[in-house]
């Protein structure tokens, strides 16, 4: 069974760090791109940061451009998102996620990724 698991979500106060783990098992990513997305209270599941398999492509939020970091680790089957500056407005669950369609790029859109882990809550007090 293929499964995403996401760790390293907390609470955390305005201007603090986290970051994010999601380890993959049942099957390799390591020739595709994986994303991070979040869902705030009331709002749209929206995308915060993609990488393609290589890492030589990265895709950001404008949101977050500048504040996080995505990265992975093909021969962990894991991928990480490095979260600095961190705002009230980035609290919200945060899921990460395979696109086994995207063949070298990557993608910013949700109907790509077929893989979906269950989410870590991430709580940034002002």
């Amino acid at each position: 069974q293929v499964q995403l698991v996401e760790s390293g979500g907390g609470l955390v106060q305005a201007g603090g760090s986290l970051r994010l783990s999601c380890a993959a098992s049942g099957r390799t990513f390591s020739g595709n791109a994986m994303g991070w997305f979040r869902q705030a209270p009331g709002k749209e599941r929206e995308f915060v940061a993609a990488i393609n398999w290589s890492g030589g492509t990265i895709y950001y939020a404008d949101s977050v451009n500048g504040r996080f970091t995505i990265s992975r680790d093909n021969a962990k089957n894991t991928v990480y998102l490095q979260m600095n500056s961190l705002k009230p407005e980035d609290t919200a669950v945060y899921y990460c996620a395979a696109d086994t369609r995207s063949g070298w790029g990557a993608s910013r859109t949700q109907a790509m990724y077929d893989y979906w882990g269950q989410g870590t809550q991430v709580t940034v007090s002002s």
